[in-house]
């Protein structure tokens, strides 16, 4: 289900947000940290997995990567920035550790056409719409989102306090991030989710 590419990037992505979540609070709750991040990006990417096989697709997850900086055909950098690892590392600095970011990987999907075509029959779609994407991204944040509320109602209020965290930024309607694929595919959708976040902010911020 995970080549080793996508599994090299889940371990790099959790040990940069890991150790970015940590830096400034001392080594004692690192491993902690590190793997309630691995968790919660796991249980976000599988739920994007299952349902891209059921929507006759598959997702190869990555680093997310900025590569042009406007919308004319020229705007391109020349080489594609690392956001994901970037974005987590330099906003921890800079706040102190007090902010810190965790949208560092993105997905992008294919379909698996004879797949579709047996179950579908022949004439069916080889291409994924822009709601079809979405979807597939709905259903990771969505995961998360349950699983706050499982880790909250079990006691463990920072692996869910880091579900919603997770949540919130990648719900963010930016460049490739699943947000933004929610976003284009299903704005209704994406407002759902948005109100849910922020419910889930306030509780993690006020309420835990």
């Amino acid at each position: 289900m995970l080549n080793l590419k996508e599994i090299s990037s889940i371990v790099i992505a959790t040990l940069i947000i890991g150790i970015t979540i940590n830096l400034f609070k001392g080594v004692e709750t690192l491993f902690y940290t590190i793997l309630a991040v691995f968790c919660v990006i796991i249980i976000n990417i599988l739920a994007k997995k299952i349902t891209s096989f059921y929507l006759d697709s598959e997702i190869e997850v990555g680093f997310w990567k900025v590569e042009r900086y406007g919308f004319k055909p020229s705007q391109y950098f020349k080489k594609a920035i690392h956001a994901g690892i970037i974005l987590p590392i330099l906003i921890s600095l800079i706040s102190l550790g007090n902010v810190f970011w965790m949208a560092s990987l993105i997905f992008e999907v294919k379909p698996k056409i004879y797949g579709a075509a047996k179950r579908h029959g022949l004439y069916s779609y080889s291409e994924m719409t822009e709601n079809h994407i979405g979807m597939i991204a709905v259903m990771g944040v969505a995961a998360n989102l349950v699983f706050a509320i499982v880790g909250y109602l079990l006691g463990f209020m920072e692996f869910s306090r880091l579900n919603v965290y997770f949540a919130f930024f990648n719900l963010l309607p930016l460049s490739d991030l699943d947000g933004n694929k929610i976003f284009f595919g299903n704005l209704i959708l994406w407002s759902f989710l948005a109100a849910l976040v922020l419910i889930g902010l306030f509780y993690a911020f006020f309420l835990v």
